[in-house]
Formats: structure tokens, C-alpha cells, sequence
């Protein structure tokens, strides 16, 4: 009974840590995409997109979504690690530019932002 108990607790705890891992990986991905998204995004979507595709597969994730705007590109990510497919959306661009739209410039889970504050962290070049 008390080897079962234990596999079971081991089982719980590997799955944890595979889903950790999953949206570290995501969220990595995201921010280097949006990142590259915005360098390029005076060459059009196409470039944009096409630039954060490539950085994104290479940190093992994929574009879900990627859209420009301006000087503003937004980026959904998602990698995969076992069964868990998390998704994180960045956005990257000036940092004027930012502050003028009134939006975050990453969307975060509770606990996710800067340390001590219910701010999401901003992806910035």
C-alpha cells in the first residue's frame, strides 16, 4: 500500500513538472517571437509573421496567432511537452507605443507577472 501511495504521489509530481516545463517552453517562444515580429514589422505581416514562425520553431513552439500593428506585433505561441499544449500571448513593440494603446503587453495567469505586482511583464526590444 505504501508503494503505491508513493508511485502515485511520483506520478502527480512528474505531471506537474511536465506542465511547468510546457509553459516556461510557450512562453519563451512567445516573447523571442514577438520580439523578432516587431523588428520586422515595418516589412509587412508576412515578414513579421514569417520571422516569428521561424524563431518560435526554434525553440521547439508554434504560431497559434500572430498579428501586427504598427509598430506593435502581438504573438500567441504554444509548445507542447507530453500531453500539455499550453498557449502564452506576448506583444512586443516600442515602448511608447505601448503605453499609448492602454493594454498590457503580456497576458500573464495569477502569480505569473513581476515579482510583488499584479502587472504582467512587458516584452520590450
Amino acid at each position: 500500500m505504501a508503494m503505491t501511495s508513493l508511485c502515485v504521489v511520483f506520478a502527480a509530481l512528474l505531471a506537474m513538472g511536465q506542465g511547468v516545463a510546457a509553459r516556461h517552453r510557450a512562453g519563451g517562444a512567445a516573447d523571442l517571437a514577438a520580439l523578432s515580429a516587431a523588428d520586422r514589422a515595418l516589412l509587412g505581416r508576412e515578414a513579421a509573421c514569417g520571422a516569428a514562425a521561424k524563431v518560435a520553431g526554434a525553440q521547439g513552439a508554434h504560431i497559434v496567432r500572430c498579428t501586427v500593428s504598427g509598430d506593435i506585433a502581438d504573438v500567441t505561441a504554444q509548445a507542447g511537452f507530453g500531453p500539455y499544449r499550453p498557449e502564452v500571448r506576448a506583444r512586443a513593440g516600442p515602448p511608447d507605443a505601448a503605453d499609448s494603446a492602454g493594454s498590457p503587453s503580456r497576458e500573464t495567469t495569477a502569480g505569473q507577472g513581476s515579482p510583488g505586482s499584479s502587472e504582467p511583464r512587458q516584452a520590450r526590444p
